[in-house]
This record gives C-alpha cells, sequence and structure tokens, in this order.
C-alpha cells in the first residue's frame, strides 16, 4: 500500500504570505511545498501527489478559479482551500459551488485554516481509499467470464440459484459451478462482498 505522507500545497503570488503559512503548518508537523504562481504547481506535477491545495483566489496570469477548472478538467480530485480577501468573497463561494472544499478569508486565525486544512486531508486520503478500491474491484471483476457475470448480476440482485438457472436456461449444477467460481476468483466470501464489489466496479464505470 502506497504510505506517501500527504502534503499541503501552497499557492500565493505574496512571498510573504507563503512564508507565514509554511511556518505556521510545518511547525504542526505538516509537510508543506510552497509555489509563487500557479503554472509552477501545475509543471511540478503536485496535483497527482497526496494532500490538499492552499491557494489565493486572486493571483496575476492564472487565478485560483483558472487553476482549479484546469485542475478539473485534467481528472484531478486534490482538495481546494481558497484564501481570500473581503472583496473576494463572491468568487470564493463561485469556487465552492464549482467543487473546492472550503475557503478562509484575510485575516484568518492560524488555527482556523490548520482544522480546515486536516479536514481537507482527511477527505483526501478517504477519497484516495476509496479510488484504490474501486480499482481493485474493476481489476477483479476483468477476470470473470461473460457467464459468470451474468451470474453475479442475478445472484447479486437477490435471485435463487434456481431462478438464475431457468433465465440463462442452464443447469442448477452449472449455476453452482459458475457461483463458485465467481467467488473464488473475486476473492468473496459472501454475498455481501459480492454485493460490495459489484458496487465499486458500478461506481467506477
Amino acid at each position: 500500500m502506497n504510505k506517501e505522507q500527504s502534503t499541503v500545497f501552497l499557492i500565493d503570488d505574496d512571498q510573504a504570505v507563503r512564508d507565514a503559512v509554511a511556518l505556521l503548518l510545518r511547525a504542526e508537523g505538516l509537510q508543506v511545498e510552497t509555489f509563487a504562481n500557479a503554472p509552477s504547481f501545475l509543471e511540478s506535477g503536485a496535483a497527482e501527489r497526496h494532500g490538499c491545495l492552499v491557494l489565493d483566489v486572486r493571483m496575476p496570469g492564472m487565478s485560483g478559479l483558472d487553476l482549479q477548472k484546469q485542475l478539473q478538467a485534467q481528472g484531478y480530485r486534490i482538495p481546494i482551500i481558497f484564501i481570500t480577501g473581503h472583496g473576494d468573497v463572491p468568487m470564493a463561494i463561485r469556487a465552492m459551488k464549482a467543487g473546492a472544499f472550503d475557503f478562509v478569508e484575510k485575516p484568518f486565525q492560524g488555527q482556523v485554516l490548520l482544522k480546515r486544512i486536516r479536514e481537507a486531508l482527511v477527505q483526501d486520503a478517504e477519497e484516495r481509499c476509496r479510488q484504490a478500491q474501486r480499482a481493485d474491484a474493476v481489476a477483479r471483476m476483468a477476470l470473470l467470464s461473460p457467464r459468470e457475470r451474468e451470474v453475479l448480476e442475478r445472484v447479486a440482485a437477490g435471485q435463487y440459484n434456481k431462478v438464475v438457472a431457468a433465465e440463462l436456461g442452464i443447469s442448477l449444477s452449472t449455476v453452482e459451478i459458475h457461483r463458485k467460481r465467481v467467488m473464488e476468483k473475486l476473492q468473496a466470501e459472501s454475498l455481501s462482498d459480492l454485493i460490495r464489489l459489484l458496487a465499486l466496479q458500478n461506481d467506477a464505470s
């Protein structure tokens, strides 16, 4: 399992803000990487890593909102916390509606930002765990033959073996053989395992 440490990626064109926030977060034991602008963050490939993104909503060139749109277009789901000035609240609300994790107004209390960041890191870890589970379910399902998949879908829907046999035009013993193979290939120990794996696979598609 990937044990990569989560990182807070801080993007702000104001070096004083970057230094102050980075100092605060590192004092709390968090791993921090700072960037002066959005393009440098994109070029670093950091969006693929575990963590969250803290950025100013208004920056020269590519704004925070522009970066959010680009990350979404590229399929990245890293949680984003926007730092906003008083006049930027409408922009922050737009960002929230577009999927941002949260926003914090300047001047902000360090503990408020820390709380939001820790919550965002938890969300990122949980989402990556779900992604791994979905990928595992897809890989297991790929091992099934078309007939085994038909049996699985009917069994997971609560149909008895004899009903499955009648619907598919095969013998009861053949259904039982397919069901056993499905359990083995999916490494499932119960019907609830089958239902969970099927749901994960469907969620990934």
